[in-house]
């Protein structure tokens, strides 16, 4: 770590970093780059170990080099990133390498761009270099909801999401930003070290906007000349006052990164939408009486069918299709009862619809694929459907109108139904994944929390 210096110092007094049962919960504010270089100065060393991680990890799971997705992200991306994000990423870098881990403004758009070119681009040119080139992006990231009017205990709209994904990389979703901009919109969002969006993507904003999604699975397609999602999530949020207002700015230049069911609420006027945004096609669905939700099966035929491959969107022995199917029961069977502690309730349902019964498996709401056995997964060659893989429900938010409207959040970081993991114990059970050991950590049970 170097001296800072009177200007930099005075940078940092203006933001601040709370440590609280598991989360990093920071104010960082002023121009962009003055965003950037408190974000990386207070996560400094959260983020040298994010790194170490992915560099293993990138390679283990993709036999490529990390170094090779960040120079291909610097060459595609960076002339599609405007000024006031690059100052930020600039930002970053200069705050990471005062923080003492010397960090590149090019080694913050690779690590920006990390989901979306190891899972949408990577398979349009995989075939380049590998016998074996994934079909589209594998795995399925989320499960989330949109309620208001009727369905809700005050008519008014409540939001909620929890992440999924290899606990190895959830290990990092456990940063909660609050974020004063000059420009545009103040919002608060769950994020990661290094980032400028969210990438797991839960905000609230001083709009009265509450955002979340759920990725579409096996979505097959990718624009080079287009603007990268990062980008256009964290515009729309920071400078949409409206559903329409960010539906456009979240659309232009798309580019088919990180394809996503995005969930919408406005608390102005108790709206609610869901949009499907395919490259291709796209679908917008509002209403002010009633539920969206997402469980990463694209409900658009024309996406589902064109734009994808298999996601098992009738096949309750995949996730996708047993969450399709539970949402579909318990939505109605909740109506007119939720609010943040039913959407908690919600995010921590472990109901088997293949089976029937309570069973904690990859087929929950809060997916626990590293229990499961996969006895009944049809699809092999699914990068998740092998027995008791170290993924699935990494963290849980929500937020009600008038959390939304006090830009607050509930945020539980682990699973959404607050049980522990054990990397240890989980290693020495199932030692076909001691090769992840020394870069999987424990996640203990911690309770919900307000960031107020």
């Amino acid at each position: 770590m170097t001296e800072l210096t009177d200007q930099q110092r005075a940078i940092v007094d203006k933001a601040s970093r709370d440590d609280i049962n598991g989360w990093h919960y920071l104010h960082v504010e002023g121009e962009p780059y003055e965003i950037g270089f408190q974000h990386g100065y207070l996560l400094t060393d959260e983020f040298r170990d994010a790194i170490r991680v992915y560099t293993h990890m990138t390679l283990e799971t993709l036999g490529m080099d990390y170094s090779f997705f960040v120079e291909q992200a610097v060459k595609l991306h960076q002339a599609h990133i405007e000024q006031e994000y690059l100052d930020e990423m600039q930002g970053m870098a200069d705050g990471f390498t005062a923080g003492g881990f010397p960090t590149t403004l090019g080694d913050i758009i690779g690590w920006n761009a990390w989901m979306e070119l190891t899972g949408y681009w990577w398979p349009q040119v995989a075939a380049q270099y590998s016998n074996n080139p994934p079909a589209g992006p594998k795995g399925s990231h989320c499960s989330g909801f949109v309620a208001t009017g009727s369905a809700t205990a005050d008519g008014r709209p409540v939001i909620a999401h929890e992440s999924f994904d290899d606990f190895w990389s959830g290990q990092y979703f456990n940063v909660c930003e609050e974020v004063v901009p000059v420009h545009g919109n103040r919002f608060k969002m769950q994020t990661v070290p290094g980032y400028i969006d969210s990438m797991t993507d839960f905000y609230v904003t001083s709009a009265g906007l509450g955002i979340t999604e759920t990725t579409i699975a096996g979505f097959v397609g990718y624009d080079v000349n287009g603007i990268p999602e990062y980008v256009r999530s964290r515009k729309a949020t920071q400078y949409a006052n409206s559903i329409d207002e960010w539906v456009d700015l979240a659309n232009q230049g798309n580019n088919g990164g990180y394809a996503n069911i995005w969930l919408l609420a406005d608390t102005k006027n108790g709206e609610i939408a869901r949009y499907e945004q395919g490259l291709k096609h796209q679908e917008l669905l509002r209403t002010t009486d009633g539920f969206y939700y997402g469980c990463n099966a694209c409900h658009n035929p024309r996406i589902r069918n064109l734009e994808c491959v298999d996601n098992g969107y009738n096949d309750v022995r995949q996730q996708t299709g047993a969450r399709r199917a539970r949402f579909a029961q318990l939505m109605p069977q909740l109506a007119g009862t939720i609010d943040d502690d039913v959407a908690k309730r919600i995010l921590a349902d472990k109901f088997d619809p293949y089976l029937g019964y309570i069973n904690a498996c990859s087929r929950n709401i809060c997916a626990h694929y590293d229990v499961d056995p996969q006895y009944y997964a049809d699809d092999p060659h699914g990068v998740w459907n092998v027995p008791f893989f170290p993924g699935g429900s990494c963290d849980g938010k929500c937020a009600s109108a008038e959390d939304i409207e006090a830009l607050r959040m509930w945020g539980i970081f682990g699973r959404a139904d607050g049980e522990p993991f054990d990397a240890d114990e989980f290693m020495a059970q199932h030692p076909q994944w001691n090769w992840q050991r020394g870069y999987l950590y424990d996640r203990p049970s911690q309770p919900w929390t307000l960031f107020d």
